[in-house]
Parts: C-alpha cells; structure tokens; sequence
C-alpha cells in the first residue's frame, strides 16, 4: 500500500514586491510505500522542506495532488502522522514531561506519565526530563522534538533533518531508534544533508534538483552500477611484475591485491591468472557511496 503519492507536485512562491515568481517545487512525482524507511535528498533550496511541509498540511500546492493512505481525510491523516520539523521550537518555560504531556493532549490523548518517561528515555532524555526546556543544548532540542512526533503513536513519521545538531554518539543512537521504529512497521519519509546516515538508514531514495526529481529508486539498485573499482585477492604467482599493466598492486606475505579500473581488465586479470596456475581468492567490487552518487547527480 502507497502511504504517500504525489502527482505533478508544483509549489510556487510569489514575490509582490519582487513581482516574480519561484518554483519551490516543479512537477514533483514520488510515493512511499508502507513500512519503508524513505530518504529524501538534494540540495539546499532544492524544494526537500516545501515537500514535507505540503505532505503534512503546513503549506498548500499551487497544483498537483498529494494522497495520503489513498485518499485519505487530511484530518484524519494527520492523527496517524508524527512531525519533526528542521528547526523546532517549543515552549521554553516548560519541562520535558510537561511538553510531551501538552503534545500527548493535543493528540486527544491522556498519555500516562509512565509512558511519556518512556517515550524520553528512549530518546536519551531520562535525566533531564524535569529540566527547563530553556537549558536544553541544540542536540537536546533534537532529541525533544522525536519524542513530540512519537507521541500518539503515528503510523507515518516525516522528520525534517532529524540529525542535525547532534553529535556522532547522538546520531548513532537516533539512527538505531529510527530503524527500530521503521522495524515495528512505521512508515518513515526523512530529509537530510548526512548522506552516509541517509544511506546506513534508508532503503529507498529521491534525489530533488531545483524542485524535480532527477532521480528515485532502491539504494542497492541506484550504487550497483556506479562500480569505482575492482579488488582482486589472488595467491601462487611468483612474478607479478607483468599485473601492473592491468591496475595497482599491493601484496601482503602471500597474499597479492590487484585494484582494476574496468571490468575488461577484471575478466582479462582472472583469466590470466588461473592460465598461469594462480588462485582467485576474492573479486569485490568497490561501489561509489551515496555521497559521490549524489555529487554525481548534482554536477550532472
């Protein structure tokens, strides 16, 4: 089932004073499918935020439809959907239980307080549950705002940037409760600038350029041809002198690694060396990273 469809997305953004025009998003398509985990990616000003914010009934579209649940009431939409938005700011006079007790009403629910030291012991917040939000530190801040978006348990969560401000101990321990989360069958659309969490987390992507999408797909299908180069292992060749025509060598005792550039001398390596006697132990591929693939996309 599609969570989320988008059809010819367009957002345009007037300027009176300016008398122009901007498209914040232009002819955007995209879906998510139930129980993914879906990374939305692009640069700044690429139209990654309007899209979230015109999912979650924030801003409206200039044209195009956006489905939620296959037509579902947009009312009823957001009572299954937990927001985190990129910069969040809550009441500062507050508490942390005191803030989750107030989103935990708005949802129509009487959370008990058991189950809200729960949600911000699960975040890394147990100690500082009675803390002002006023003392809290940008990653604290972070870490609030994924305990308001779980609160009413929502079977959608859209979070904006979700790791920004966070150090790398704080990014690790929320990327695991967000694949934790996405294991129990919640439906994650996330947004980010850290690539290399976006691909330890995520199994599907859209890449958004100037508010189009230039590209979308599963992860292990958009890397898979975007082969850098190819590790061999071989062993029993005694003069290798002859391999250095064919990509860089490095030997470990017994042990030789030749790195190909092409798949030509791959297949023209493995084969010379089972002529000559010689063992192939392995052959890996190494794979561009999300990061080149998306700095690929971007110059492109």
């Amino acid at each position: 089932m599609k969570v989320i469809e988008i059809k010819n997305l367009v957002k345009i953004y007037s300027s009176p004073f300016m008398r122009r025009k901007t498209f914040g998003v232009n002819g955007l398509n995209m879906d998510v499918a139930e129980g993914e985990t879906f990374g939305l990616l692009g640069p700044n000003g690429a139209g990654k935020t309007t899209v979230l914010k015109i999912i979650t009934g924030l801003l409206k579209p200039s044209s195009g439809s956006v489905m939620l649940w296959g037509g579902m009431d947009m009312i009823l939409a957001k009572k299954r959907m937990g927001f985190l938005p990129e910069n969040p700011t809550f009441y500062r006079h507050l508490n942390g239980i005191e803030l989750l007790r107030f989103y935990s009403r708005l949802y129509d629910r009487n959370t008990k307080e058991e189950e809200l030291e729960e949600i911000l012991e699960l975040v890394g917040l147990k100690k500082d549950i009675y803390r002002r939000i006023s003392t809290y530190s940008k990653g604290m801040i972070q870490r609030i705002g994924f305990a308001q978006a779980f609160i009413g348990d929502p079977d959608l969560l859209i979070l904006d940037e979700p790791l920004s401000g966070l150090d790398p101990i704080g990014r690790k321990e929320l990327k695991d409760l967000i694949q934790k989360v996405n294991s129990s069958g919640k439906t994650i659309l996330l947004s980010s600038h850290i690539l290399s969490d976006v691909e330890a987390i995520c199994n599907r992507v859209g890449i958004i350029i100037e508010g189009k999408m230039k590209k979308i797909g599963y992860l292990r299908e958009i890397l898979k041809t975007d082969i850098r180069y190819t590790d061999i292992e071989i062993e029993g060749i005694k003069k290798k002198e002859w391999l250095k025509k064919y990509g860089n060598l490095r030997e470990e005792g017994e042990v030789t690694y030749i790195r190909t550039s092409d798949e030509e001398k791959r297949d023209k390596v493995i084969k010379l060396i089972t002529e000559k006697g010689g063992s192939v132990i392995s052959v890996v591929p190494q794979r561009m990273s999300l990061e080149e693939h998306f700095m690929k996309t971007v110059y492109e």
